[in-house]
């Protein structure tokens, strides 16, 4: 016998998508609610779907990345309609930022075009997760932070960006960058 695309591990019989995403949006609001009592942790999407299927005994074949949206956007709906911060933020790709999806719902939440700086925006809101949630934070109160992946690029840009204006060469008389020939083409 052939298993459904979606289906209860249990019996496997079949589950109605939109019903399977509303079981997993229930599951995934106290995953995020424990990812935020701890200082700066995220959970990957890979992580919260498999965690969020293994609880609601729920499972899918359809690839993850076609339906794991749809959670965090109910989830930061049913957070924001808390008064709460959007839990969503906790959540990132292995490669430590937030998809374009996070725009989306800010922009549905806040009602205002999502910031340039989405992985920056989303570490403010997972520190307001961690205010609210109760992560032991360091002396002083902690501070919003990218996730060490973003950081760590961000700063190794920064550096080549740096090292790439202290190489260029400027002429004596004009102060302009100099071409690759050497030679100031306005100083001769």
């Amino acid at each position: 016998m052939r298993t459904p695309g979606t289906y209860r591990v249990a019996d496997g019989s079949y589950v109605d998508y939109s019903a399977a995403i509303a079981a997993w949006t229930a599951a995934a609001l106290p995953v995020l609610e424990r990812v935020a009592r701890a200082y700066h942790a995220t959970i990957t999407y890979k992580q919260l779907g498999d965690e969020v299927q293994d609880v609601t005994g729920i499972h899918t074949s359809v690839l993850l990345m076609n339906w794991i949206g749809q959670v965090l956007g109910g989830a930061s709906r049913q957070s924001h309609s808390r008064g709460q911060p959007m839990l969503s933020a906790l959540c990132v790709y292995s490669d430590g930022t937030v998809g374009d999806g996070y725009g989306k719902a800010i922009a549905e939440n806040y009602g205002c075009e999502p910031p340039r700086d989405l992985d920056m925006h989303a570490a403010q809101e997972r520190f307001r997760c961690y205010q609210l949630f109760g992560a032991v934070l360091p002396p002083g109160g902690g501070e919003p932070a990218l996730t060490s992946q973003v950081a760590t690029r961000r700063a190794w840009a920064a550096e080549r960006m740096r090292a790439d204006i202290s190489s260029q060469r400027y002429c004596p008389g004009c102060n302009l960058t100099m071409p690759i020939s050497g030679s100031c083409e306005y100083c001769g």
